[in-house]
């Protein structure tokens, strides 16, 4: 998993090679850790000036894709109320691209401020979308069946960097 975290940071600082200003976004819990991640390795490997990191609170599906919220749910920060991210290269980290819904949620909020482009990293996208929405960086696309649930395990939430597939119909998990 290192690796593919390694390879997405690439991907990323390439996308952004030349933007002056850039804020990398994460959708709270487990885009942040990857966040830090990708962050650390754009400035330290690929020798970008470090970037506005900001955290949103987005919340739609369960851990076991139940819906919990027909209305994508973001909660804003009154920190957010003073942001200037007019004319800045942003980059939205997630953990697990699923329909869309959210990462439509979270566009719509951040265009309030007229960045000049926005980016899309994921570590995994399940291949779902029912939005016309893709990601710009994905460490891993994983087709899977609808009833499947990817899991991503992101330090410190979990011991280590990992994805599960969790098979709930047929009483299943793998490892990727």
């Amino acid at each position: 998993m290192d690796a593919v975290v390694e390879r997405m940071a690439l991907q990323a600082a390439a996308l952004l090679r030349g933007c002056e200003r850039i804020a990398v976004i994460c959708l709270l819990r487990r885009g942040a850790p990857l966040a830090e991640r990708i962050t650390t390795l754009m400035v330290e490997r690929h020798g970008m000036a470090p970037p506005l990191r900001l955290d949103i609170k987005v919340k739609r599906y369960a851990d076991d894709l139940a819906l919990l919220h027909p209305e994508t749910q973001l909660l804003e920060d009154p920190a957010h109320a003073a942001l200037d991210l007019q004319g800045r290269s942003v980059l939205v980290v997630d953990d697990v691209l699923y329909t869309g819904h959210s990462l439509l949620r979270v566009l719509g909020y951040l265009s309030r401020w007229s960045p000049a482009e926005v980016r899309v990293a994921v570590l995994a996208d399940r291949g779902v979308l029912r939005l016309p929405l893709r990601a710009d960086v994905v460490g891993l696309r994983l087709d899977v069946a609808p009833t499947d649930v990817i899991e991503c395990n992101v330090p410190p939430y979990e011991p280590s960097w990992r994805i599960e597939l969790l098979q709930p119909e047929r009483g299943a998990g793998a490892e990727g």
